[in-house]
């Protein structure tokens, strides 16, 4: 019987930490905490949503609109639904990463029921007009969900006033541990659950709760909202210092997307006549952490699909090299990629063949 009691007593103790967590993430955003669902990550979030919604209102219409720069987890999600016979409008980005907002207008159906577009990309940092495309999804009827991974505890969000009616989050993208995700849905908006089991989340995700996980979300969030313009003016200001010494110091060089309206530790360049994973290994061997491209698709040799997107040539895609800023990072940390890359970009420039022969042009 005492043992029976202990149970009890922890389910109570893990149930209210859940609780205050979800509050917390509720917080962060602007909504009630009914409204969030916690997940196993933010593509999870991204399946559950985009599959849910399409589900739910199938015999409403079975067209989506979303755009071409989007996360594997919304494109490929999307792909998907294809294949169920549902149509999807992929939508063209400018040469800064913007969506093409006359093109989404008109490719906005009777039949259409969602419009899911990135709150901010994940590998050159461009900010979308998120107000401008909530009021046109507001105006037609149709339901509005944006993948924040990126964005989420990098740049104030508020959801209600936003106009946002579904929101995917991640947690480790905000320092909670990996794992571990969240997912908005508005409390007006239907949406099937696409996973079976047990009745966790109101229903709408079986399985157990990564309480742990579940907890460390709700801490990050909480933080993040306690910090969040701090938080911004350091990260802009190390991002600022790095994209204006990199200009100075190297030649041949292309910063890719928004030059303003950017995440606030986002940095993307091109550099010609240097390949990008050639670039990433020598950064390694300094203990310096880049990538080039998106992470989840680090095992592709194709050049980054968002990069052809917005215009660049297959080599100046394969050229590219992502750096991101974080909480910890110092003006000193930039520094020292700064001289690392520089010593990098020179000693691999000085064995292509292609660069020797643009210095003889010159």
């Amino acid at each position: 019987m005492e043992i029976l009691h202990h149970y009890i007593v922890y389910g109570r103790i893990s149930k209210k930490a859940v609780d205050e967590a979800r509050k917390k993430v509720a917080n962060l955003i602007n909504c009630s905490p009914n409204e969030i669902y916690f997940t196993g990550c933010g593509s999870e979030s991204d399946n559950m949503i985009i599959k849910g919604v399409a589900m739910a209102n199938k015999f409403k219409g079975k067209h989506i609109i979303t755009s071409k720069i989007e996360h594997p987890a919304v494109l490929n999600t999307c792909k998907s639904l294809e294949k169920q016979g549902f149509e999807i409008s992929y939508i063209n980005v400018n040469s800064e990463g913007v969506i093409k907002i006359d093109e989404l207008i008109n490719s906005i159906r009777n039949d259409t029921i969602l419009i899911t577009i990135m709150f901010a990309n994940n590998e050159i940092g461009t900010i979308q007009p998120i107000n401008e495309i909530s009021k046109i999804a507001q105006g037609n009827n149709i339901i509005f969900h944006t993948d924040a991974v990126q964005a989420v505890g990098n740049v104030p969000i508020d959801v209600k006033k936003m106009g946002i009616d579904s929101l995917s989050l991640s947690g480790h993208k905000l320092y909670a541990p990996k794992g571990i995700g969240a997912l908005y849905v508005k409390s007006d908006i239907k949406f099937e659950k696409f996973m079976d089991g047990g009745h966790q989340e109101r229903d709408k995700r079986a399985g157990t709760e990564n309480v742990a996980g579940i907890v460390g979300l709700g801490k990050a969030c909480e933080l993040a909202s306690a910090n969040m313009q701090a938080h911004i003016n350091h990260l802009e200001k190390l991002r600022n210092y790095f994209i204006s010494e990199v200009q100075k110091r190297i030649k041949f060089v292309k910063l890719n997307g928004n030059c303003e309206n950017r995440l606030p530790g986002n940095c993307n360049f091109s550099f010609s006549f240097v390949e990008g994973q050639s670039l990433v290994l020598n950064l390694d061997a300094k203990g310096i952490c880049t990538s080039s491209g998106s992470a989840c698709s680090s095992g592709s040799e194709s050049p980054s699909y968002v990069l052809k997107e917005i215009g660049l040539s297959d080599e100046l895609a394969r050229n590219s090299l992502r750096v991101t800023f974080g909480e910890e990072n110092t003006k000193e940390d930039v520094d020292y990629l700064l001289e690392n890359l520089e010593e990098a970009v020179d000693r691999l420039r000085r064995m292509s063949p292609e660069y020797n022969k643009s210095i003889i042009v010159q």
